[in-house]
Order: structure tokens, then C-alpha cells, then sequence
């Protein structure tokens, strides 16, 4: 008998896996290659300029007509149609809703939303309602609506129950819009003072004391004093409660303000808040509404008052996040058994989540139960994450990672590749229009199966678009696929590899890294631009990037520059290793330092310097920063595999020792692969 291949070893055990047997000792083989690429033709340097001149208002209609036959023909003319809404014909717009409604039913919808806002600015009313569905649930439009039938005179009993509906819809404010039909409708006396007061009690559970006061106005006597008080109070929790009503919307308002308080001033909210409470008679869940607030916002700085602030909360009052804080208080002390106690608060849910699992562990060990800890590190192990990972170094074991990766008949993946949708989303995203490629994209996936999206997702990496394997997967329209997770080549997609690998050689740091710094930041998205002007695949500040351009010597292209690629990454790179430098070469408190800047993380490592890693991460007060630097560890560990089939142990990474003991992985679950057939995707 010849001595089997080790991947065809492999792949024999992972069947065994799936059957049910001996699963934890099956290897997991390097990641293969992908199936063959389904390329699609991708827009031209002349196309790209003509997207720019239809957004400029230049393009002339001799080159409109010669992309007639091009995908994104539909496109191209509304970019060149929208920036004259404002006079295009009535005849005109209405047209183009009719020629792409069934052609693409993604463009005809993303036109037909702005060619109703235009007609609603213009007062083409009948144009307006013919155009109208009854699915839009956006209040502007709604109220835009309720104009569009007032100006014909149609307020009959349906328009004063739809006007009635809108108005008790929320507490919030209202667009401008709004104000003529809410005016006729107080005209034909339905807006009664009970309506109003509805509305009210929704403004004040939104703590909204512009909304109380402009419903104040149409109130009279005693009725308006008492409401403005109340939107007064809720602007600042100082004053006088003495005249108002010992009731329950008194003790909302009360209870409201005095949270909205505690969130910048804890010690005053809790100074006023037993007055109050006697006052006004407050019930357990009124009181606990503040005092969770005080204890929330003086945990999140460690302030000394925290614990004491954190037992005086009604259990009642207690949720995930604030049982989380409580055990963080206690880390950030450590005291070891109090941290245990809190976690042991928590529900099952919360508890079985691989963090808590994991500190549980910790806690345990450091209380003196070696035996209770190693069977939480076990089950913490379990999981493919950061604290998972963590776990199975504590137990030197394989890290658990049990990889899925179908294989698409091939003449099913190029039905994909051809749906027109699927290739204007690409086309579209291609030249950075994503709003639009996502509408396309989301009109596509309405068509497919769930083994469609799946292929959707690779064809879509295929040509460049990488985050759909982030925002396509797993979580899908509010429904959960959990064994998709599984899916780490699509989900972990990896792009770039000689420029990371030559710059990780450069600045002595592992690629794997580099790679999860940008599937943090950007999902390989050279285009991507944040709120605060980050840009690129590592999500650098023009400023940083001047300042390591000048450090290392190279020439500086200005902004712009950051959106290539190759460059992008040469000086994310860098930064990452002057931050190492600085900050004496623990990669945790660099990625820290990457995600929440200088400040902040001076902070942390002044408060906790001695702390071990695992608790010094969790005792981060920013939550997001908290969940970046486990993120980007674990995806490191991820990326690791799929550059180099093993991975250094997380637990030498995070404290920056390259050159540690490297580990193979494990499929430590019996999951079997949904079925393969792929049908061939609806058209319409």
C-alpha cells in the first residue's frame, strides 16, 4: 500500500471530521488556491471620464449615445440627469423610471428616490404621487406626501389618519416639510392636546427638549407652562421640580435628565438624585435609570468612586454591558476574585462568549482553581478568535480553525459573473461609485440562494471588491449564517502579498500583520476614506503620511498619494514600525496606540504598566480600540495561516517576539459542508 500524501492525509481526516470522528485531531491543511477567476470587463480611462464630466455637467450627448450598449449605460445618464433635476421635464424623468424599471430595477429605484425629493422641492405634485409607493418609510418623503394630496385637495379621513400616524411615529424631530400637513390637521381639529401629549412622552423618552418645546406652542395655559418646565429640566437638571405633578411622565422627565446628566457630571447627578426620588415618589427602575448612568460613566474612567457606584445599581437595572464594566473594574484593580464574581453575574449567554470564557479562566487560575480553569480554557479553545487562540496556548494545543471552502461548478460561477447586475456593481464600484454598487449588488443577492451569494462573494473578490466578504457573509440582512464563518479565505481576503511581504522585511515586522492592520481598516479597499480623512488600505492621515514620507526620506505626493496602493502600504508600514520603536516593541499597545492615537494610549500604559497583556486590552476604556486590538491580533493569526499554512503563537505575538514557536491548526467541530448544487440565478 503506498504511503498516502500528507494533503491527501489531510483531506481523508477532515472527512472523517465531518463524519463525526475523532474531529479535534484532524489537521487543517494550508489554504488552496481559490477556484479559477471570473474576471469582468472593467471601465475604461474614456468611461471614468465620462462619469466625471456627466458629474461636472459637461457631458455632451454625443458621448451619452455611444455607451448605449455598455453596462453602465443607465448609469451614466442619471449622473447627467441628476445635476439638472431641478428643471428637467416632468415628461422626461418620468420616462426614465418606465425604461429601467424592469432592465434595472436597482437604478430605477436609486432615480426614482432622487427624482421624488426633486419633484416634492418643485411642487409637481401629480407627477410626485404617480411616482409614489406605499413602502417608502422615510419621513421627509412621507410628509412630502401628505403635502402632495393637501395641495389637491384630498384630506380626507385615510390623509388625517396617515398625517396622525407620522406624528406619533416619534419623539425626534421632524423635517421642516412636516409643518402644513401637521397644521391642517390641528385645523380639522385632530391634533388634540392628547396627541400632543403622546408626543411629548416620546420626546421626553428621546430626551428631545426642542421637540417638547415646538409641541408646546400648540398647547395652551397650564399645559404649555408644564411642558416647556419639562424641556427646560431635561436642558438642565438644576432646576425647580416643586410645581410639577407628583406622576409618571414628572418622574420620566426626572429620571431622564438626571441620566442625561450623570453621562457629564456623575457626582452631581448622584448628589440630586435621593431629593428627586423622594419628591417624586421614583420607582426602582426610575432610580436605577441614573444611577446606571453615574456608575457607567465613572467606571469608563476608573474613577475611585467606580466600584461603590457599580453595587448601588439595582440589579434590575443591570445589563450585558454594565455586568462587563463591573468585571473590567475589577481587572483594572486586580482583584482577582471580585472580576470572578462579576462574570459569574453574568447570564449563560454572556458568560459562554470565548472573552468571558477566557477571563473567567484567568480568574480562576489566579484564585487558586487550577482544576475549573483548565476546563474553561478548554472551552474557550473551541473558538477561532482571539481569546480562543489565547486558550489554546494555555493549553499548548492547535488553534481550532476549520475552514469551508467550496468549489463552484465552474459554469455556475460565470453565470454569476454574467447577471448584468452583479457586473454594473462591479463596474460601479470600480469607479468608486459604492452607494450605487451596492444598490446593484443588493438587487442581485434578492435573486440568489444562499450558495449564489457564497459564489457572488468570490466572483466579487475575483475583480477587487474584497468586502463583501465581510458584509455578504455570516450576517446577511439581520439573518445569521454562523457556519459561514468557516469561509476564512473569502472572509480573510488577502491582496498585495509582495509589496506586504517586502515591506514587512523592511521595517522587521511579520506580514501577517500588515495584512490584518488592513482587513481592519479597510478590506483591502485602496479607496477607502473615513470621516476624519484617513485614507487607504492602512487608513493614513494625510499629516501622518507627510510626516513618515519626511522621516524616511521619499518624495511626497501629497493626499492622493495615499490611495495607491504600493505607497500606502510602504508608509503604513513604517508607522507601524516608529510606533514599535517608540513604544518599546509591544505590539498591543501599538495597535492601541494606531487606533485611538498618542494620547489615549500614554494614558492607558501610565494607569496599568506592569498589567499583563490579556488584561491590560481588556481594561481599555474606548470600547471600539479595546475590540481593534483583539481583532487585529486574531486576524493576524488568521492571516499567518493563510501566508504560510501555520502561525507563531498569539501569545508571542502580541508581546512582539517574532522569532517564537510556530503551531499548526486543528478542525476541532464536525460540520459538514452544505450541498454544492448551485442553480443558475433568476433574471428579470
Amino acid at each position: 500500500m503506498h504511503k498516502p500524501k500528507p494533503l491527501l492525509l489531510a483531506l481523508l481526516l477532515a472527512n472523517l471530521c465531518f463524519a463525526g470522528n475523532a474531529c479535534a485531531q484532524a489537521p487543517v491543511p494550508p489554504p488552496r488556491a481559490a477556484n479559477p477567476p471570473a474576471r469582468i470587463a472593467m471601465p475604461d480611462a474614456a468611461l471614468r471620464a465620462a462619469f466625471e464630466a456627466a458629474a461636472r455637467g459637461t457631458l455632451d450627448a454625443a458621448t451619452l449615445s455611444s455607451y448605449a450598449e455598455q453596462p453602465l449605460a443607465g448609469w451614466l445618464e442619471y449622473a447627467a440627469l441628476r445635476r439638472d433635476f431641478a428643471s428637467l421635464p416632468v415628461e422626461r424623468g418620468s420616462a426614465f423610471v418606465a425604461k429601467y424599471r424592469r432592465r434595472d430595477p436597482a437604478l430605477a429605484e436609486a432615480f426614482r428616490a432622487d427624482w421624488l425629493a426633486a419633484l416634492a422641492r418643485r411642487k409637481e405634485w401629480p407627477a410626485f404621487l404617480a411616482l409614489w409607493d406605499n413602502d417608502i418609510d422615510d419621513d421627509a418623503m412621507r410628509c412630502a406626501r401628505l403635502n402632495a394630496t393637501l395641495s389637491l385637495g384630498r384630506t380626507d379621513a385615510r390623509w388625517s389618519n396617515d398625517a396622525q400616524a407620522l406624528w406619533r411615529g416619534s419623539g425626534k424631530s421632524l423635517p421642516d416639510d412636516c409643518d402644513a400637513p401637521f397644521a391642517q390637521l390641528a385645523a380639522q381639529g385632530k391634533l388634540t392636546d392628547a396627541l400632543r401629549w403622546e408626543r411629548i412622552d416620546k420626546a421626553i423618552a428621546e430626551t428631545q427638549p426642542g421637540v417638547i418645546r415646538s409641541i408646546a406652542r400648540g398647547l395652551g395655559g397650564n399645559d404649555a407652562t408644564l411642558a416647556n418646565a419639562y424641556a427646560a429640566y431635561l436642558d438642565d437638571a438644576n432646576g425647580s421640580i416643586d410645581a410639577w405633578p407628583k406622576d409618571a411622565r414628572s418622574r420620566q422627565v426626572a429620571s431622564r435628565a438626571l441620566a442625561k446628566l450623570a453621562k457629564a457630571a456623575p457626582d452631581r447627578a448622584e448628589a440630586l438624585l435621593p431629593g428627586i426620588a423622594q419628591a417624586l415618589g421614583m420607582n426602582e427602575d426610575e432610580r436605577g435609570r441614573v444611577l446606571y448612568q453615574v456608575a457607567l460613566w465613572t467606571v469608563a474612567s476608573y474613577g475611585p468612586e467606580s466600584a461603590r457606584r457599580l453595587a448601588a445599581v439595582p440589579d434590575s437595572a443591570y445589563d450585558a454591558n454594565l455586568h462587563e464594566w463591573q468585571a473590567r473594574e475589577a481587572m483594572a484593580r486586580s482583584d482577582w476574585r471580585a472580576a470572578l464574581a462579576a462574570i459569574r453575574r453574568m447570564d449563560a449567554a454572556q458568560r459562554s462568549d470565548s472573552r468571558w470564557t477566557w477571563f473567567a479562566a484567568r480568574t480562576s487560575e489566579l484564585t487558586g482553581d487550577a482544576a475549573g480553569a483548565k476546563a474553561l480554557y478548554a472551552q474557550a479553545a473551541q473558538k477561532a478568535d482571539f481569546h480562543g487562540f489565547l486558550a489554546a496556548d494555555k493549553l499548548d494545543q492547535p488553534y481550532a480553525l476549520c475552514p469551508w471552502q467550496p468549489t463552484a461548478a465552474p459554469a455556475a460561477k460565470q453565470a454569476i459573473a454574467r447577471d448584468p447586475a452583479i457586473v454594473r456593481a462591479l463596474q460601479l464600484f470600480a469607479l468608486d461609485r459604492k452607494g450605487w454598487a451596492q444598490r446593484e449588488w443588493d438587487e442581485a443577492l434578492s435573486r440568489y440562494s444562499d450558495e449564489q451569494r457564497r459564489i457572488a462573494v468570490e466572483v466579487a473578490q475575483d475583480n477587487g471588491w474584497f468586502d463583501r466578504g465581510v458584509f455578504a457573509l455570516v450576517n446577511v440582512g439581520g439573518k445569521r449564517y454562523p457556519e459561514e464563518t468557516r469561509l476564512y479565505r473569502l472572509r480573510f481576503p488577502l491582496h498585495h502579498q509582495d509589496t506586504l511581504r517586502r515591506e514587512a522585511a523592511r521595517n522587521r515586522l511579520d506580514p501577517a500583520w500588515i495584512a490584518a492592520e488592513i482587513r481592519a481598516e479597510s478590506v483591502f479597499d485602496p479607496n477607502a476614506r473615513s470621516a476624519a480623512d484617513a485614507r487607504g488600505l492602512m487608513q493614513i492621515l494625510p499629516g501622518t503620511g507627510a510626516d513618515v514620507a519626511r522621516k524616511l526620506g521619499l518624495a511626497w505626493g501629497g493626499g492622493q498619494s495615499l490611495y495607491d496602493a504600493d505607497t500606502n502600504i510602504t508608509l503604513g508600514s513604517a508607522y507601524l514600525r516608529q510606533l514599535m520603536d517608540k513604544y518599546g516593541g509591544k505590539p498591543y499597545q501599538v495597535i492601541a496606540g494606531y487606533n485611538a492615537g498618542p494620547v489615549p494610549l500614554g494614558r492607558w500604559m501610565s494607569q496599568r504598566p506592569a498589567m499583563d497583556a490579556d488584561f491590560w486590552i481588556e481594561t481599555i476604556s474606548y470600547k471600539e480600540t479595546r475590540e481593534y486590538v483583539a481583532r487585529v491580533l486574531s486576524f493576524s493569526t488568521v492571516y499567518d495561516w493563510r501566508l504560510n499554512g501555520d502561525a507563531l503563537r498569539l501569545s508571542e505575538r502580541l508581546l512582539g517576539r517574532g522569532d517564537g514557536p510556530r503551531k499548526a491548526f486543528a478542525c476541532a467541530e464536525a460540520q459538514t459542508a452544505p450541498p454544492r448544487s448551485v442553480p443558475a440565478p433568476r433574471r428579470r
